[in-house]
Order: structure tokens, then C-alpha cells, then sequence
């Protein structure tokens, strides 16, 4: 992993506004949301003689496939990473920042959170454990939640890498989304060539960094400058490419299935998408500035990690809880998928975010809370960077449990550690202008 200091942008593009764009704002927090809720209506909770099972109850289901398409919005949550990152990191530049600086800030504005939360559910696992819970529940508990934080992981890496490839694309911005395509579609066919699964995980990289790459062109004005038919015609062909992919079996059409691991079907979805933010742009921005709206993007904008890190911990407390109010009253949970169970999901999805909403107003100030001062160093912070992914591939392979919570807690701490430097001054090189992340 290497973090290499490059030269400030601002020579090569102009001052950006210091106004924030509310309607992108908006859209990251309804991904947010989106994301609460396809893990939520994926939660499966019964009783089978008188012990909780607890499995994703869209396995094996072809539900999932509509579903997965109108909440799988990953790819442009790293579109507007991208959009939102670029800006950050120009306006830092334009204040003599560094691309040091600008990458030991997301070390800690991603990995602060991520401690307190990996070292609660350790925690949380050892109680379970201590009061006699089944070890395979216990297991399958840290499993669970271990499973979200790829998001954390590739997004700390696109972050860290993305100084170098801002100041790439500043020169040759369409052969640099050209390479990332050609080697995310590389690694797919490679893989469906030699039936090696495997290999498919190394587009977690490339996949990922198209996205974040295609946001750097909505940045820059790029996109909104094609007329309104080209941008109607490029998304309409993304969808029919898309479309046909499934026809042909190419991809599986359950776009949840295509980010494990990640395949090119996530770019041609980014693509519509935004596409179709573009075109739509001067609408959602009057959306965007209703109290209402502007209310629930202060509210989720201000915590998007936090949100992130804790939903799944309360949806499954809120499975155990299901599962255990069933046992003692002895009535039966509906089976996933079955009609009882559709007609519950409305209350529990409201459930979920209801809960969630409260659980992450206290930790809050963990992930606001100022960055120290920063290090200057690039080696230091490029160790900072990859230690804090071992850490994260840690609980990804081997899963969250007391010993990996234990492990991987002391490798954020020591990356958060790396990054930090010894002179105030230079902790606060564009601080105030951390994007919020997710």
C-alpha cells in the first residue's frame, strides 16, 4: 500500500465553490437508508424445536432479484464518494494541503467509529457467550456483522488512493476510467474463463475505484455538461447492456449476488444511476432544500459511518429479541417468505430504522469529533492504511468474534495511531472540510 504525495491541484483546475450541493447531499443519505433496509428485509429469524435459527431469508428466493434493484445503491454511494472526495481534496490543495493529510483524515474519520464499535461487539459476543448462548449462535452473530465491513475496507482503500488518482485524472481523466474498466472486465472474464471464484474479489479494488472514478466526472461538471439526449441515450444503453448481461447469463439479474464479489453488471448500474441523477439534478435539488428534507440530510449526513457500523448490530439484537419473545410466549415466527411474514415486514423495517435512528444519536460525537494532528509522514500513513485494511480482512475471513474484535481493534488503533502527527498545525490542513463518509 502506498500513499504518494502529489502536486496540489489547484493549478490545474479551478477554485470550487465552498457551497455544498444539498441534492447530493440528499442522495447519499437515501443510500444510507437503503442500505438499513436491504439488510434489514434479509434478516431471518425462526424457531425450530424451541431454538432461534437465524438465516438470510432471501437465500434461494427470486424476490430478492426486484428488491436487490431498487436498494442495491452501492454503486453510486462511490459515485458521490468520488464526486464528494474530489472536491474535499482540491479544496485542501488550494490551501497548500497534501495529499498526506488529506488520506491521514479518512484513516481517522473511517477507523475512529469502527474501533469503538468492533470493540463493543467483542464485547457483546464475550457477555453472549459467558451467558449461555449456543456458540454456533454466537458465531453466526459475528459472522454476520463481520460480512458489512468490506464497505469499510474498500472505501478507506479508494480514499487512500484517491490523491493519486485525482491528480491523474486533472491530466488524463478518460484513459484512467478506461484502465479501471478494462480491469474490472479483465478480472470477469478471467474468472468466468478458469471457474475461479476467487479471483473475482480482486475487482473489490478495481470495480470500486471505476465508480469512484466516474464521480470525479460529475465533479468536475463533466456529465451535466452533455446535452440532456446524450445523457438519456448513454443511460438507457448502460441499462440495455445491463439488461442483456442477465438475459445471456452473463451476470446473475440479482444485483445483490454481483457485489460478492464485485462484478462490471455494478458499473453499468452506477452508470444509469447516474445518469438519471443528472438528468434529475435541478429537481432534486428543490427537494433537497425542504425543511423536511434538509432535516433528515443533516441527520444522516452528520453520522453516515456511525449509521453504517451500528445498523446491523440492532437489527440482529432485534432478531435475538424476536427470537427470544417467541420462545417464552411459545408461539411460532412466520417463515421468510411466506405471506405472515410480508405482512410483518412493513412494522419491522419501520422498526429498524426507527432503532437505528436512536442507537446512533450517542455515538455520534465519535465520529464528528475533530481529527488530531495529522502526520506529514507518507510512509507512516501509508502503513496506517494498510494495517487498518489487515484489520478489516481479518474479521471479513475469519469473522467477528471475541479474539478477532480483540486483534483488530489493536490494529485500528495502531493505524490511527500512524497517522497521527506531532505538530497541531498540521492536523488541521482542511479539516473543516472533511466530507461526511459512508
Amino acid at each position: 500500500m502506498t500513499v504518494v504525495d502529489v502536486p496540489p491541484l489547484a493549478a490545474h483546475r479551478p477554485s470550487m465553490s465552498s457551497d455544498r450541493d444539498t441534492g447530493i447531499d440528499l442522495l447519499r443519505a437515501l443510500c444510507v437508508v437503503g442500505v438499513v433496509l436491504l439488510h434489514a428485509i434479509m434478516v431471518g429469524v425462526t424457531v425450530v424445536d424451541g431454538s432461534p435459527v437465524f438465516a438470510n431469508a432471501s437465500e434461494g428466493t427470486r424476490w430478492i432479484i426486484p428488491v436487490s434493484w431498487m436498494l442495491q445503491v452501492m454503486p453510486l454511494f462511490f459515485i458521490i464518494g468520488g464526486f464528494a472526495g474530489l472536491i474535499s481534496y482540491r479544496r485542501q490543495s488550494e490551501r497548500g494541503g497534501t495529499a498526506s493529510a488529506f488520506v491521514a483524515s479518512r484513516v481517522h474519520r473511517l477507523l475512529r467509529p469502527a474501533t469503538v464499535v468492533i470493540g463493543i461487539m467483542g464485547a457483546a459476543l464475550a457477555a453472549l457467550s459467558l451467558a449461555g448462548l449456543p456458540a454456533d449462535i454466537v458465531a453466526t452473530a459475528g459472522f454476520r456483522y463481520g460480512q458489512l465491513l468490506w464497505f469499510l475496507g474498500v472505501f478507506l482503500l479508494c480514499q487512500a488512493l484517491l490523491p493519486t488518482l485525482a491528480h491523474a485524472h486533472s491530466h488524463i481523466p478518460k484513459t484512467v476510467l478506461a484502465a479501471l474498466v478494462l480491469a474490472a472486465l479483465g478480472i470477469d472474464a478471467l474468472r468466468a474463463l478458469t471457474g475461479i471464484e476467487g479471483l473475482g474479489f480482486m475487482n473489490l479494488a478495481f470495480v470500486w475505484l471505476a465508480l469512484q472514478q466516474i464521480g470525479f466526472f460529475l465533479a468536475d461538471g463533466a456529465v451535466d455538461r452533455l446535452s440532456r439526449r446524450v445523457r438519456g441515450i448513454v443511460g438507457g444503453a448502460s441499462l440495455t447492456a445491463l439488461v442483456a448481461t442477465f438475459l445471456s447469463g452473463v451476470y446473475s439479474p440479482d444485483l445483490i449476488a454481483n457485489i460478492n464479489p464485485p462484478t462490471c453488471a455494478l458499473i453499468l448500474v452506477g452508470i444509469v444511476h447516474l445518469c438519471a441523477v443528472s438528468l434529475l439534478r435541478d429537481r432534486l435539488s428543490d427537494v433537497s432544500r425542504s425543511p423536511a428534507a434538509a432535516a433528515f440530510s443533516r441527520f444522516v449526513n452528520r453520522r453516515t459511518m456511525t449509521v453504517y457500523l451500528w445498523h446491523m448490530p440492532v437489527l440482529l439484537a432485534m432478531a435475538g429479541v424476536s427470537a427470544a419473545t417467541a420462545m417464552i410466549a411459545g408461539l411460532p415466527l412466520p417463515e421468510p417468505s411466506s405471506l405472515e411474514w410480508w405482512l410483518s415486514r412493513p412494522l419491522w423495517l419501520v422498526a429498524a430504522l426507527a432503532l437505528t435512528a436512536v442507537v446512533v444519536i450517542a455515538p455520534t460525537s465519535i465520529e464528528t469529533h475533530p481529527a488530531p494532528a495529522l502526520s506529514r509522514s507518507t510512509r507512516r500513513i501509508a502503513a496506517a492504511v494498510t494495517i487498518g485494511l489487515l484489520a478489516v480482512v481479518l474479521l471479513l475471513v475469519a469473522g467477528t468474534s471475541v479474539l478477532t474484535a480483540g486483534v483488530a481493534m489493536l490494529g485500528l488503533l495502531c493505524a490511527r495511531r500512524l497517522a497521527r502527527g506531532s505538530h497541531q498545525s498540521a492536523g488541521r490542513e482542511g479539516v473543516a472540510d472533511v466530507v461526511r463518509v459512508a
